[in-house]
């Protein structure tokens, strides 16, 4: 079944706002490794490396798919216009 060019475009979509999330989870991440050195702020930064972790596994996963349908897209042009 061919990927739709909206259905591209929504993949694409959801993409680039994993990876912003992912990114200000990183920032967030970044900004209490700089704070001062006691054990609320080593814990919160530890729950900051926590998070930044899982978002940048919620954007492998969300590149895993893109790259998914981008193929059956690229695969549904070559079947439209050189019949293989």
């Amino acid at each position: 079944m061919p990927v739709e060019t909206a259905e591209l475009d929504q993949l694409q979509k959801d993409y680039k706002a994993a990876v912003e999330t992912w990114i200000t989870a990183i920032r967030k991440e970044e900004a209490l490794a700089s704070t001062e050195h006691s054990v609320a702020d080593i814990d919160h930064w530890e729950e900051a490396a926590d998070e930044q972790e899982r978002a940048g596994d919620a954007v492998k996963e969300a590149k895993q798919r893109y790259k998914e349908a981008k193929q059956r897209y690229e695969d549904a042009l070559r079947e439209k216009f050189f019949n293989f």
